[in-house]
C-alpha cells in the first residue's frame, strides 16, 4: 500500500484545534499501521504561524515548495475572514491537484474563495453559513450537517467535526478496525454520520422568553415519550392551542412538532449510541410507540435506519 501525504495548511490565526484534531487521527492511523501516512505542515512562507489561541506554530516549509499531497486539509479560524490573497492563488493554482481536498470549520471560505466549491455542496461552521451562501451563490450549502463530501472535495462544519471527517477517510483508506482504533485512543465515537446535525434540538431552537413557554421546552425534553401533542402542550402554556402554535414559533424559530421531532430523534439518538437497549424500547421511550415509525424518522433525518446508525458508534449488543 502506497504512503500517503497529507498536508495541513498553515496560516496566522489559523484555528489550533482544526489541525490538531484531523492531524492526531491520521498520526494514530499510522501509529497503527506504519507506512500508511505522511503528515505535512506548511504556511505560505515556511515560517512560524500564530493560532488563534496564542499558539506558535512551526510548519514543515513553504507551500509553494511541497509536494503534491494525496489530501490537502485546509482548517479554518478567524483568519479566514482576512483572507489572504496569496494563500486563496496559491489554493486556486495547487487546490484540484490533490486526490482529496479537505476542509475544516470556516477553512471552507477560503475554498470557496478561490472556486474550489462553485457546483458543489459544501458545509461551514454553523455560524458561517449564511455568509458562505451569501457571498458565493455558486455553493450549495448545507447547514445541519456536520460534513458533506461532494465527489474529491469534503467540507466539514464546527472543530470536532474535522475529527469526523479524518476518522471517515482513514476507515475509507485502510478499514473500519483501523478507524475504530484511532477513534478509541482518542476517546471520541468511531465516527458520526456525515448528516447529523451540527448541534442538538436545544441548542438550534432559541429558549423562549415566556416562562410558560420555556418550561414547555422543558416538558418536551425530558418528557419525549410523553403526550406532546399541540394541544395538550398549549394546555400546559394554558394558552389555546392557535396562540401556543403562534407563540412558539415566534420565540423558539420552530414549530411545536418541529421541535418535538428533534428532541425524539436526539433521545433516540443517544439511547442508541449510549445503552445496549433494544430497539423496540427506544422507539417507546423516544416517543415513536414502534419501531417502524422510529426507522422512518432517522432515514428522513439522517439517511440512515436505526440498527446501521448505532453500528457507526462503538458497537453494543442489540436485543
Amino acid at each position: 500500500m502506497p504512503q500517503r501525504t497529507v498536508l495541513f495548511v498553515l496560516f496566522d490565526e489559523v484555528q489550533s484545534l482544526d489541525v490538531t484534531g484531523p492531524l492526531e487521527v491520521f498520526s494514530g492511523a499510522e501509529t497503527h499501521t506504519p507506512g500508511t501516512y505522511r503528515i505535512r505542515t506548511a504556511s505560505l512562507d515556511g515560517g512560524p504561524v500564530r493560532t488563534s489561541g496564542g499558539l506558535r506554530l512551526v510548519p514543515d516549509g513553504a507551500l509553494g515548495r511541497a509536494p503534491v499531497p494525496d489530501t490537502l486539509v485546509v482548517p479554518g479560524g478567524a483568519g479566514t475572514r482576512r483572507v489572504e490573497p496569496r494563500l486563496v492563488e496559491w489554493l486556486r493554482d495547487h487546490g484540484p491537484r490533490p486526490r482529496r481536498l479537505v476542509s475544516v470549520c470556516t477553512g471552507a471560505l477560503l475554498l470557496a474563495a478561490a472556486g474550489l466549491l462553485d457546483g458543489r455542496r459544501a458545509t461551514t461552521h454553523w455560524a458561517y453559513c449564511d455568509k458562505l451562501a451569501r457571498d458565493h451563490p455558486d455553493v450549495t450549502v448545507e447547514p445541519e450537517p456536520i460534513y458533506v463530501r461532494d465527489g474529491s472535495v469534503s467540507t466539514s462544519a464546527g472543530v470536532t467535526s474535522g475529527i469526523d471527517l479524518a476518522l471517515a477517510l482513514v476507515e475509507e483508506d485502510l478499514d473500519r478496525d483501523v478507524a475504530l482504533a484511532v477513534a478509541r485512543r482518542l476517546v471520541v465515537f468511531l465516527r458520526r454520520p456525515g448528516n447529523q446535525a451540527q448541534f442538538s434540538a436545544q441548542l438550534a431552537a432559541q429558549t423562549a422568553r415566556r416562562e410558560p413557554l420555556r418550561e414547555v421546552q422543558r416538558w418536551i425534553t425530558e418528557h419525549p415519550a410523553g403526550d406532546l401533542t399541540v394541544e395538550s402542550l398549549a394546555a400546559r402554556a394554558r394558552l389555546s392551542p392557535r396562540h401556543f402554535a403562534r407563540a412558539f414559533r415566534e420565540e423558539t424559530g420552530m414549530t411545536p412538532g418541529r421541535y418535538v421531532d428533534r428532541i425524539r430523534l436526539e433521545h433516540a439518538r443517544r439511547l442508541l449510541e449510549d445503552t445496549a437497549g433494544g430497539i423496540e424500547d427506544i422507539s417507546r421511550a423516544s416517543g415513536y410507540g414502534t419501531p417502524e415509525a422510529m426507522r422512518r424518522a432517522f432515514l428522513k433525518s439522517l439517511g440512515t435506519p436505526p440498527r446501521e446508525y448505532r453500528t457507526r458508534f462503538h458497537p453494543a449488543p442489540t436485543r
